[in-house]
């Protein structure tokens, strides 16, 4: 019989909630496998800063065997206001880039840290963590980065940069289609890739930080991919066969390691859901994540057409829309009274998958951030997608047109971060929940909903098999009795 060995694996999050999750519930999965694989036995600790440990604590708090270690944040950094560890609590996204570079003040802690942890087989960081792969170097540990965006993505985005797509001068317009070269299937705009640094003649600090990190990832020793196989597989083919590239294995859908919910007290959402399901009424779940930056004007103009959202003739599509934003008091409480049978509004922190799992909703208006348009396909619930910034557009491709479970809502102009009319809004909310094409996206998501569960069945599913090789392959060279260095 095979004797397990123990090893340690370490995890360093980004300090964003959409980029902490994920490697989270990564932690999770690699427990999970190796109680199933008698073979390799592994410990974990994550790394985080203190005004962040209480989430990933509670995050983890079914996995009391995961250790978390807080890095103090520096402080006094020019830009960003006292105590703020998460872009969540930052002002503005304008001050990402600072927030970012801040990040590498941790660097000394963390890799004296390091030397105080058992010897580490494997660290999975952050691919905005660029200068983690320094000390993954200095210590002579495999690193592997994530970003928390799909193959899809991650093709196209390289098939335009290589193609230099949008140098020619013959390209004047933001809007204007453009096959990309590798996928002649696919038509993208200069605008889908707006907050994504691409053009080598760029200067100044965003472009400066994106190249360290595309450097640092670079020397990596390969990526991870939240996704599987079955979902995209001619991207992450494509991916595969780039020999320039560092290899990438998908081990998700991650979101599929979450444990079933206590039997707790119902949060006053999930009673408004089941007291929807009890009248058979849809509801619609409207939520941008936790970056994106929606002004004043299409913030009303979106309220008002959920109000104007309907199914059948006369019945009110309803909603449940969570948001940091204080809708009342930008558009008047009298909406407030105007759809309180119709609609809910929630500002807190909620369970997006114990919302999405709810028997009522039967769409969700997203953003298309991947952690949440990954959840909505593995519940099986089409998407209205709305993208806002980073690789979102990519994603909406995706979602609407790669697999077909979802439709897109249009801005005026065509451009990414155009205005979106109440009318176009409550068009596509009809269209999502009783259209052909809704149809069809919902009858789509359910079969994939199917395919993202048989990822990780042990032994046979797609993701799962990659893990094991990935493991296999990191932990082979990492024995407890290799000299540390």
């Amino acid at each position: 019989m095979a004797v397990s060995t123990n090893h340690h694996v370490v995890l360093f999050p980004y300090m964003a909630k959409g980029h902490t999750i994920p490697l989270l519930q990564f932690g999770r999965l690699l427990l999970s496998h190796c109680d199933k694989e008698p073979t390799i036995s592994l410990t974990v600790t994550v790394f985080t800063t203190p005004k962040n440990q209480p989430f990933v604590s509670e995050f983890l708090s079914d996995t009391p065997e995961i250790n978390v270690i807080s890095l103090p944040f520096p402080e006094n950094i020019s830009g960003i206001p006292p105590g703020v560890e998460s872009t969540d609590k930052l002002p503005s996204m304008s001050l990402f880039v600072p927030f970012t570079r801040a990040t590498k003040l941790l660097q000394p802690l963390f890799e004296e840290t390091l030397k105080n942890l058992p010897q580490v087989s494997f660290i999975v960081s952050d691919g905005f963590l660029w200068w983690t792969s320094e000390s993954a170097t200095k210590f002579k540990i495999p690193r592997l980065f994530f970003f928390g965006i799909n193959s899809y993505a991650s093709a196209v985005l390289k098939s335009t940069f290589h193609h230099k797509l949008f140098t020619e001068p013959e390209i004047k317009s933001d809007t204007e289609p453009v096959t990309v070269p590798d996928f002649p299937w696919i038509q993208v705009k200069k605008c889908d890739f707006h907050d994504i640094p691409s053009d080598p003649k760029q200067s100044g600090p965003a472009y400066e930080l994106f190249m360290d990190q595309v450097m640092a990832n670079s020397k990596s020793h390969g990526s991870l991919v939240n996704s599987f196989y079955e979902l995209e597989s001619a991207f992450v083919d494509y991916e595969k066969n780039d020999s320039d590239r560092p290899k990438s294995w998908c081990i998700g859908p991650l979101c599929l390691t979450d444990p079933p919910k206590p039997g707790s007290a119902k949060p006053a959402w999930i009673q408004w859901l089941d007291r929807k399901r009890e009248e058979g009424r849809p509801v619609l779940y409207v939520a941008f994540g936790t970056q994106a930056e929606i002004s004043n004007e299409q913030l009303k103009e979106l309220a008002l057409g959920l109000e104007d959202s309907k199914f059948g003739i006369i019945c009110k599509v309803n909603f449940l829309w969570v948001t940091r934003q204080d809708v009342a008091e930008i558009i008047g409480e009298e909406f407030n009274d105007r759809i309180r049978e119709s609609g809910m509004i929630v500002r807190d922190w909620v369970d997006q998958w114990e919302i999405l799992s709810h028997e009522s909703v039967k769409g969700f208006l997203s953003h298309c951030g991947w952690n949440s348009a990954q959840e909505s396909i593995c519940v099986g619930v089409p998407l209205l997608a709305w993208p806002m910034m980073a690789e979102q557009p990519l994603n909406a491709k995706l979602v609407v047109e790669e697999i077909k479970v979802g439709v897109r809502v249009e801005t005026q102009d065509g451009s990414v971060q155009g205005f979106v009319t109440r009318e176009e809004l409550s068009r596509k909310v009809k269209e999502l929940i009783e259209g052909d094409t809704g149809k069809n996206a919902r009858e789509s998501v359910k079969e994939y909903s199917k395919m993202a569960e048989a990822a990780l069945v042990q032994g046979t599913g797609s993701s799962w098999k990659n893990l094991d090789l990935l493991l296999k392959e990191l932990c082979k060279s990492r024995e407890p009795d290799a000299k540390r260095c």
